[in-house]
């Protein structure tokens, strides 16, 4: 007799008890207060811990699928209690102790436990095959997770010598996954004894389940595959009506101060739903959506903690470093950022301050400066030497297709300024934008380029520790999706990672930057500038702009009607 599905069982028909009478005692939309969220980017998946999901996970269901920390509105990891508590301590090896909230429950009713660490850890290791993670920075460096099944406490860990000092951006929220439910779905009375005995028949049916299991689409939602660990959980999901969030009837922690959040996000129509009155909350690219009217909102035009670049591919046109750096000499980006970059609330120095020259490093780090003098030749755009270099490249002319996701009126003004200035060079860059679009699709050779944050992410991005960025650029990431390969790059961030001397740290960093600009797997243009609103009605709205977005709190949003 398998327990674990006995258990399932009773939990579901519990959990559906519980929602027919939540149900029956306010039914019907109008009866339950609601908060519309309009935010820039593709919902695609439930599973932050894949490219897909990594995109926008974070940014809508942070406050669906919570973990041991989350992003805060500066970037920095916050810890989650109600989630449980997560310390360092003494051992040979770096070793962390992590013990889940007693009350902690799935809106399923089945209870959390280290099962889902174990599963998370398994998937984003690098370990198994057929897992396609986002990432797998820090999982990797996990010797093991000491779980005994259905347990609350779990200690993770790490290999001999290893040391990761963000360890805080593990286990984190949108990213801490129910593994109840991939056990069921792929047959697998035992997750934690599967991975403890490296049962490899077992892992690939849950790989396969990890990889596309999650995945969301509008329409009719198995619902039962999506439980939540959060204030909300997922009741639909449809083209009109968007991604509609309700009060997780299950949750331990405080009531969220709003039961029903409405996300709104593309392809939806933004505008309208600004327009309308529908979306208290906006959270979209500055310069995106021109034509909106904001008047009736609280606007803030903040620089982002994603960096705004065009990701190339290291194949097809791109194949070769000289026509790369061909395309990365003509591209404009004084004159990008002076036109598109620039936002009313960035400092005289800093964070947003001027053209990016990084990828990995914020501009108000200690050791940008120092670190990214490189980019000394890419500044305002050099015809004469693009021309050099393409012919370095064997080539007397090129043709450049840069992807997005469409509509935004400031990518599409971007990629006209580019072949504006790229043109005299021989070089004809071509808007392949579409309303579908995924960075996927350079991996796929469909692009040669991505406009967008690390990784391509289209929506909002970005957090103080990098580790997305890092990601976007490391060999076999799932975020790389230009497929860029270096070994010495992946050995820097190896040793960043374990690193805390300052001085050992800003000599790491400066080989870093002076490879990428050498490699040029990326034209990094501005910090991404963001446009956050909240309607005059609206309390507790707090701008984030990060990769978890300014829904980062949105259980405390509070409407005044």
């Amino acid at each position: 007799m398998r327990l674990p599905y006995l258990r399932r069982t009773i939990a579901l028909l519990a959990a559906t008890t519980a929602a027919a009478g939540v149900v029956a005692g306010c039914s019907g939309e109008d009866q339950v207060p609601s908060i519309g969220y309009a935010v820039d980017t593709a919902v695609t998946s439930y599973n932050g811990g894949t490219a897909a999901g990594a995109a926008s996970a974070q940014a809508v269901f942070g406050r669906v699928l919570t973990g041991f920390f989350y992003t805060g509105p500066d970037g920095q990891p916050v810890a989650d209690t109600d989630t449980g508590t997560a310390k360092e301590v003494p051992g040979e090896a770096q070793t962390i102790q992590y013990r889940l909230n007693p009350r902690g429950v799935y809106s399923d009713g089945v209870p959390t436990s280290c099962d889902d660490l174990v599963f998370t850890w398994a998937a984003r290791s690098g370990r198994f095959p057929g897992f396609e993670s986002a990432s797998t920075a820090g999982y990797e460096d996990i010797e093991r997770v000491e779980c005994q099944p259905g347990s609350k406490d779990g200690t993770v860990v790490f290999r001999p010598g290893k040391h990761y000092l963000p360890w805080r951006t593990l286990f984190g929220a949108g990213e801490l996954m129910p593994a109840h439910v991939a056990a069921e779905a792929a047959d697998v009375p035992d997750i934690v004894a599967a991975v403890q005995n490296d049962d490899r028949p077992a892992l690939d049916r849950l790989a396969q389940f990890w990889n596309t299991g999650w995945n969301l689409e509008p329409g009719d939602l198995d619902i039962t595959r999506f439980p939540a660990s959060g204030p909300y959980r997922i009741e639909s999901y449809g083209l009109e009506d968007g991604l509609v969030l309700v009060a997780n009837e299950r949750w331990w922690g405080e009531t969220p101060a709003t039961g029903r959040i409405v996300v709104y996000p593309k392809p939806a129509d933004l505008a309208g739903r600004i327009e309308d009155g529908s979306a208290a909350v906006v959270d979209i690219g500055a310069g995106s959506l021109p034509e909106v009217n904001l008047d009736a909102y609280t606007v803030a035009q903040l620089p982002s903690r994603g960096i705004e670049q065009l990701v190339l591919n290291t194949g097809g046109v791109f194949e070769s470093t000289a026509a790369r750096r061909a395309f990365a000499l003509c591209v404009p980006r004084q004159g990008l950022f002076d036109q598109l970059g620039r936002v009313t609330e960035a400092p005289e120095a800093g964070l947003g301050s001027g053209p990016s020259n990084s990828r990995t490093l914020q501009q108000d780090s200690l050791y940008y400066p120092a670190a990214t003098g490189a980019a000394g030749p890419f500044a305002a755009g050099d015809v004469e030497g693009a021309q050099a270099a393409l012919a370095d490249a064997g080539k007397d002319g090129m043709v450049v297709r840069i992807g997005y996701l469409a509509p935004d009126a400031r990518r599409s003004q971007t990629v006209s300024m580019i072949a504006d200035a790229c043109r005299a060079a021989g070089i004809t860059v071509e808007d392949a934008s579409t309303p579908d679009f995924t960075p996927a699709r350079l991996r796929e050779g469909a692009v040669d380029a991505v406009l967008g944050g690390s990784g391509g992410a289209q929506g909002p991005a970005g957090s103080l520790d990098g580790i997305a960025a890092i990601g976007g650029l490391r060999s076999g990431s799932g975020l790389n999706i230009g497929q860029f390969r270096n070994g010495r790059f992946d050995s820097i961030t190896d040793q960043l990672a374990a690193e805390d001397n300052s001085t050992t740290q800003l000599n790491l960093l400066t080989e870093a930057e002076n490879l990428l600009w050498a490699q040029l797997p990326s034209v990094p243009l501005f910090a991404t500038p963001r446009t956050i609103a909240f309607s005059g009605g609206l309390d507790n709205g707090i701008a984030g702009p990060t990769r978890a977005g300014s829904g980062w709190n949105m259980d405390q949003w509070v409407l005044q009607r």
